[in-house]
């Protein structure tokens, strides 16, 4: 009887989904699964994950293809970082700051490179989604939710915090992998950052 019940409550829940709120679950449910298998996921595998039908997938995409492509969007999409980003204390000392906002920065690039990576292999146009307009204004904002983050400390900076964001992002966004060391914590990126390559400073 209560199994019953529950699939009643099922069945009654589906049908107040929004389309775009059915979109967003699918879109959720799809990006780790793509990270995982890659462009070879299929839309039933993703569909059971998700708990729903097959063709419920393609009455919100048109196939598989904009499937895809809408969570390499999500995954590009800069909200969560910048969520993140604006949650920090300002009240910390900046280096507090800035080593809080590269874990949440590298965060944001690790989902981004792990989806990217896993559709990279198909071969197709995937991967080129993520360069142009769209990566462009994910990084200007992001760059404004540092700016935010450099004010209170902007006195004491050589430049412009505009111009200190954007060195940020850029060291972040390249910062080279060496076999023989290992990678730089946020703590020890943001010394260097600050303080330049010299131990004990320029004294």
């Amino acid at each position: 009887m209560t199994a019953l019940k529950e699939n009643q409550t099922t069945r009654r829940r589906a049908p107040g989904m929004s389309p775009e709120q059915r979109r967003e679950m699918i879109i959720q449910t799809a990006i780790p699964l793509i990270t995982e298998y890659g462009s070879a996921v299929t839309t039933a595998k993703i569909a059971r994950a998700a708990g729903i039908g097959e063709g419920t997938i393609f009455r919100v995409f048109a196939d598989k293809d904009e499937l895809l492509q809408a969570c390499i969007a999500e995954a590009l999409s800069p909200e969560h970082a910048i969520r993140e980003l604006g949650t920090i204390d300002v009240s910390q000392p900046l280096p507090d700051r800035l080593a809080e906002a590269a874990e949440a920065l590298q965060a944001h690039m690790d989902r981004l490179g792990a989806i990217i990576g896993s559709l990279g292999h198909g071969g197709g146009k995937h991967p080129g989604t993520v360069r142009g307009a769209g990566r462009d204004e994910s990084t200007t904002r992001i760059r404004a939710a540092l700016v935010e983050l450099l004010e209170p400390d902007k006195a004491a900076l050589r430049r412009p915090p505009e111009q200190i964001a954007a060195l940020f992002i850029g060291l972040l966004f390249t910062q080279p992998r060496t076999e023989d060391e290992p990678d730089l914590t946020s703590q020890e990126l943001v010394e260097v950052f600050l303080h330049g390559a010299l131990s004990g400073g320029a004294g």
